[in-house]
């Protein structure tokens, strides 16, 4: 049977699986599964199932090809997310920014609810800077944004190992310049364009507002900063604490960054945002940290410093694996999509300030 084949009747399973698993109360979780040790305790019941259940599944980078990897994780994401909600206009669209790399697909999510003109939030998608897409987070970022409120641009960037750094923040640099530029063709005003990212995305958002302020240009109303890589080969202890078992591993990571930069270019502020010794000057941050999340300190780290640094920071850390953003199926992150999106609303579409008691 050929892999592709194979991979997509997994992930059919898969999909049953976590549709079957998604639907048992916490408190047969717990039974099944038990409970989250050491550094994880507090985990939620549905995230430490599905970490136990991908490190029984998960082959290892090492055991398939960027591209095999590709089709997976478009193929996964789409098993653990809940079916697009209604109440959206989707549209899928070319950019063709100024600059080195070509046109770049992207999709736009309006609320049916949304003024024609109005907040904009501009997103990359997460994969270690190797793998993902529009599509594999499209589900999540049409939930976003009928919850919020606030119109999506996903937007895709040239991937490694292909095109290694810094092919990706360019990408995103000469994206924002093209949106900004023409804001009414995707329903947005200026003074209300957010950038915003899971993972590498993430990182890339955090190198946007960076690159924006060397640059001399405005910032976005707000950067959204999902469990970011902001210190490329750190060894912090979630790096170490979280390496196994909770779906993002060490070896995972490693590999996706061995492929993105050389070891010279790890302290690079536009591969390691942390690195940047001035902080100060940059868009307000929302940073969601995961508990149970190898990069899980490094993104506190970053958000503490913003804050040092006098940029308006909410820092939250929720009792979630890495990916939840993608893994809408399950309770425990539909809760953290309400919060996002409660959150996300109140500043974007009310014009009020970042706070934690969504």
């Amino acid at each position: 049977m050929p892999l592709r084949t194979l991979t997509w009747f997994m992930s059919v399973a898969l999909g049953i699986g976590a549709r079957l698993l998604f639907t048992l109360p916490d408190g047969l979780l717990r039974l099944l599964f038990g409970h989250a040790p050491g550094p994880a305790g507090g985990l939620s019941a549905d995230a430490w199932a599905v970490g136990r259940i991908v490190g029984i599944l998960d082959r290892g980078p090492r055991a398939a090809k960027v591209g095999q990897m590709r089709f997976e994780t478009d193929l996964l994401s789409a098993a653990v997310a809940a079916p697009r909600p209604c109440g959206l206009e989707i549209r899928d669209l070319e950019l063709d920014p100024a600059g080195e790399g070509g046109p770049l697909p992207a999709r736009h999510y309006r609320p049916l609810s949304a003024p024609s003109k109005g907040p904009l939030m501009v997103f990359f998608h997460g994969g270690g800077w190797a793998v993902g897409s529009i599509e594999s987070h499209d589900r999540a970022c049409a939930l976003l944004a009928c919850e919020s409120g606030v119109k999506i641009l996903s937007v895709e960037y040239r991937l490694a190992p292909e095109h290694r750094f810094p092919a990706a923040p360019d990408d995103v640099l000469r994206t924002w310049k093209a949106v900004v530029a023409d804001p009414a063709r995707f329903g947005a005003e200026i003074g209300q364009i957010a950038v915003g990212g899971d993972s590498a995305g993430g990182n890339l958002a955090a190198v946007l507002c960076q690159d924006l302020k060397r640059e001399g240009l405005d910032q976005p109303t707000l950067q959204l900063l999902i469990y970011p890589v902001t210190d490329i080969g750190s060894s912090r202890p979630s790096m170490r604490d979280f390496s196994t078992g909770y779906y993002l591993t060490g070896e995972r990571m490693g590999r996706f960054s061995g492929l993105y930069v050389t070891p010279d270019e790890c302290s690079d502020v536009r591969a390691s945002p942390i690195r940047e010794p001035d902080l100060s000057g940059l868009a307000p941050a929302w940073v969601m940290n995961s508990l149970a999340d190898p990069l899980r300190d490094e993104g506190e780290e970053y958000a503490r410093r913003l804050g040092e640094a006098g940029v308006a920071v909410r820092s939250d850390r929720l009792p979630l694996i890495h990916g939840w953003f993608n893994m809408t199926r399950s309770r425990s992150a539909m809760e953290a999509h309400r919060i996002l999106a409660a959150g996300l609303a109140r500043f974007m579409c009310e014009a009020k300030p970042l706070t934690c008691d969504d």
